[in-house]
């Protein structure tokens, strides 16, 4: 008994601390989550001495600062090219708007949709294509953007309210233009106040099918793993999971995307499989595994490919939420993985492909990213300051989880290549992302090159997280902007 009160007056205690944690750290939140105006584009000059994230790497260039005059540039100006003529254009509209959805088990819920559906309306595009979407706003009083989530576009067509646009307010429209030169699994979602809007039902899929594919398969499924309002469990907008057609012998491409912030652990029941994509981004050379659990972190995405058993389904579920999954064909469900079944690994998972990005390359600036609770090297929202670039420039980032739950970090306008995980390099494929999960503990060194002029953001995509602190600036020398950021505008982009 007494080794029981010991250990509640240690959780009485570790509470107690906590909870005076939780206290200091939200002196002042107000003004930080809802400043009332905030230039993104020059948040180097407002930190202080010494804030910094720690740098290493040549300084001094003799170019202007991002924002300086003498070379300003606005991310307004980033625009593609014009159309050549004749070149076709796939043009969609989104209309985001106020809805009660009639769920499939009867029940209905109030939403924010775009055209009346959560997800929205999937858009599949072929690589190389030219994407024109039309944003309506019809009466969402906070006011809306679409962030095009992994896509590498211009600037100006990020859809970060405050930053590259200002928020789509009620009879308004804004029109999205951009080349889908990556092909992948992609996501849209409102970026104005993110972390609420997107639970409210603001989210849908963008596929870009490419040219040549790099595997063969007979069916290709894409599909959503949502959390509606805080309470409702959706695959592909079903309450109780979702049945897709698939026959014996067939080969399936079934591209999961976590659009809820935790973690989901998906396992794949029934077959043997391979992750042949992450993030949208082809793996080489990936193995047939089984009966392993796949930790998708918020935001990202999971592309797995298996060949349907001679009788039976193949389930591909969530290991903690069952209303979570995907049942494919017919005959009886197959056994459960063990809830002991191991992890997948991908920094030994593939074969090898040299492409010179090693950790022990020259670079010309590393930032090192300490992870809190909700803050990034102790500090919240725009009093973090921006990492600087230039174009040309190959950057690292050490990201460093020091305490907390998981922290899916996300960059946006960019590919990074994932180069170590605790100091070892990977050993298999290469891993190129737009995010990287990291629990606690964990350490993970990042390479990208600054090659996508701009004001970009990198974030938690736990967006209760970013909501709460965890965003902040990837800014290019001279890059300007004319939006801003706080209650004066109404932009608020966690």
């Amino acid at each position: 008994m007494a080794g029981i009160g010991l250990k509640l007056n240690k959780l009485k205690h570790w509470s107690v601390c906590f909870g005076a944690l939780l206290l200091l750290t939200s002196c002042g939140y107000n003004e930080l989550r809802y400043p009332e105006e905030v230039d993104m584009s020059q948040m180097h000059r407002e930190a202080k001495d010494g804030d910094s994230p720690n740098h290493t790497g040549h300084e001094g260039h003799g170019t202007p600062a991002a924002g300086d005059s003498a070379a300003a540039v606005s991310c307004t100006e980033l625009k593609e090219a014009e159309p050549a003529a004749g070149e076709p254009v796939r043009n969609f509209e989104l209309t985001a708007a106020k809805t009660v959805l009639t769920l499939d088990n009867g029940k209905r819920t109030e939403a924010w949709t775009f055209n009346e559906t959560s997800p929205g309306p999937e858009l599949r595009v072929k690589e190389g294509e030219r994407v024109k979407v039309t944003l309506a706003n019809r009466d969402i009083g906070k006011g809306v953007t679409i962030h095009w989530h992994g896509v590498i576009l211009p600037c100006s067509q990020d859809g970060v309210a405050g930053v590259t646009q200002d928020a789509v307010w009620p009879g308004e429209q804004f029109t999205y233009e951009f080349i889908a030169r990556h092909p992948g699994t992609y996501w849209y979602h409102s970026h104005q106040q993110s972390s609420e809007q997107a639970g409210k039902g603001l989210v849908g899929r963008l596929i870009v099918e490419p040219k040549q594919s790099d595997f063969d398969y007979d069916l290709d499924y894409a599909v959503t793993l949502q959390m509606l309002n805080d309470k409702l469990k959706l695959t592909n907008g079903r309450t109780d999971g979702l049945r897709l057609d698939a026959a014996p012998g067939e080969s399936v491409r079934l591209r999961l995307i976590n659009a809820y912030s935790e973690v989901q652990w998906i396992g794949v029941a029934g077959a043997e499989f391979r992750v042949i994509s992450i993030d949208g981004q082809v793996l080489n050379g990936p193995g047939a595994i089984r009966e392993q659990w796949i930790p998708i972190g918020g935001g990202q995405r999971y592309d797995v490919l298996f060949t349907m058993p001679a009788s039976g389904q193949v389930k591909v579920y969530s290991k903690e939420h069952k209303a979570w999954n995907i049942r494919l064909g017919s005959g009886p469900i197959p056994e459960p993985l063990s809830k002991d079944a191991p992890q997948f690994d991908f920094t030994n998972y593939g074969t090898p492909l040299a492409d010179g990005i090693t950790n022990d390359m020259k670079f010309d600036r590393v930032y090192d990213l300490k992870l809190g609770i909700l803050d990034i090297n102790g500090k919240k929202f725009h009093e973090i300051p921006p990492l600087l670039v230039k174009e040309g420039e190959w950057i690292k980032i050490r990201f460093k989880h020091t305490f907390g739950g998981p922290h899916p970090m996300h960059l946006h306008g960019h590919l990074f290549k994932i180069l170590t995980k605790n100091g070892k390099p990977l050993t298999g494929s290469p891993i190129y992302a737009d995010s990287v999960l990291l629990f606690s503990g964990e350490e993970y060194e990042v390479a990208f090159q600054a090659n996508n002029p701009g004001l970009w953001m990198e974030h938690c995509h736990n967006l209760g997280h970013a909501a709460n602190g965890m965003t902040m600036m990837v800014n290019y020398e001279g890059m300007t902007t004319p939006f801003r950021v706080g209650t004066r505008s109404g932009n608020l982009p966690d």
